[in-house]
């Protein structure tokens, strides 16, 4: 690997996002369970691309595929990516392959960070996490400690030996720290009430399974949009039901997207490469501009304002309401 050079410190400086070396597992701890923590280091230890709070990275694994995971890192940890992985019983080959058979020594590539699920300035945040959820949110609340800006945070597991990070996340200051578990509590936790004490003016944040994003959606509906922010782990849609016609401008390529198909499924039957991970609309990694036409927009990561604006496609799942789109590939 090339050694980039911080002219101004004689450190080494973070590598360019194009120039990503293949990174080294230099750890793998237990944290629960099902689920690990994994350390990757460049090979020369030299420093990588710093992750913005609540970034994640891509990985490529075994067969073809390609996984998001969050990034747990604190501010200044930036010789080392630590991913919290869950192995989820309907592993389709990614986090099985991480939590089975990942071995301290092993290589993969790795993207540079990609942050759809940034923290936003405020006087105060409240975040939501259910299980593996607290990933992305841990890196936000290290980020707030270390300012001493204040935070709440409501962290529900379904038992307490499940909850990754216990530790880490009881010793940081700063911050109220609520553990909900639903075996001791008896049921679920309250989102709405809790949502219902925040503090005027707070930004409310959640990364969980479904049922919790969909009570803190619900509870959150008569807020400004801009003070609510959700990461999504899995997104279910439906392709289109009607073809259309996809151009790809700068290839001056032309292709026909059947009823029920997704525009980087057919790319890819195309050999044409594009970057890809979740496939489901919630990673953003396929994130595409947009030249003409009127999307359809099926993902879980653009807001509002990006939908409305018409500028931004995610090809892994949206699909086309006009007879044509051109995209900037």
């Amino acid at each position: 690997m090339t050694m980039h050079v911080d002219p101004g410190t004689g450190a080494p400086a973070p590598v360019p996002a194009a120039a990503m070396p293949d990174l080294r597992v230099t750890a793998i701890r237990w944290l629960a369970p099902t689920i690990r923590e994994i350390e990757l280091t460049a090979p020369d230890g030299g420093a990588l691309p710093a992750p913005s709070p609540g970034a994640h990275v891509d990985l490529a694994l075994p067969g073809g595929l390609s996984r998001s995971y969050s990034l747990v890192n604190g501010p200044g940890d930036d010789r080392r990516y630590l991913l919290g992985v869950n192995r989820d019983a309907a592993s389709r080959g990614g986090s099985a392959h991480v939590c089975d058979s990942l071995r301290v020594g092993d290589m993969l590539a790795v993207s540079a960070p990609v942050n759809t699920f940034p923290l936003a300035e405020a006087d105060h945040s409240v975040f939501f996490a259910g299980g593996i959820g607290i990933t992305p949110i841990l890196s936000m609340v290290r980020a707030l400690s270390a300012r001493r800006a204040r935070w709440t945070l409501h962290y529900a597991v379904r038992e307490r030996a499940l909850a990754a990070y216990l530790p880490e996340l009881q010793a940081l200051p700063g911050g109220e720290l609520h553990l909900h578990d639903d075996r001791v509590a008896g049921g679920v936790i309250d989102i709405a009430s809790r949502v219902q004490a925040a503090p005027d003016g707070a930004h409310l944040y959640c990364c969980g399974p479904t049922p919790m994003i969909d009570a803190f959606t619900a509870a959150t509906a008569g807020l400004p949009p801009e003070r609510v922010h959700v990461e999504h782990f899995t997104n279910t849609f439906e392709a289109g039901a009607t073809a259309f016609t996809v151009v790809l401008k700068r290839k001056g390529v032309e292709l026909q997207i059947p009823a029920g198909r997704t525009i980087l499924s057919v790319l890819m039957e195309n050999g044409i490469r594009v970057a890809h991970s979740c496939q489901e609309g919630v990673c953003g990694s396929c994130e595409t501009r947009l030249l003409e036409g009127i999307p359809d927009h099926k993902d879980k990561v653009l807001s509002d304002r990006e939908r409305a604006s018409g500028k931004l496609i995610m090809i892994c799942c949206s699909g086309a309401k006009s007879d044509r789109l051109v995209l900037d590939i």
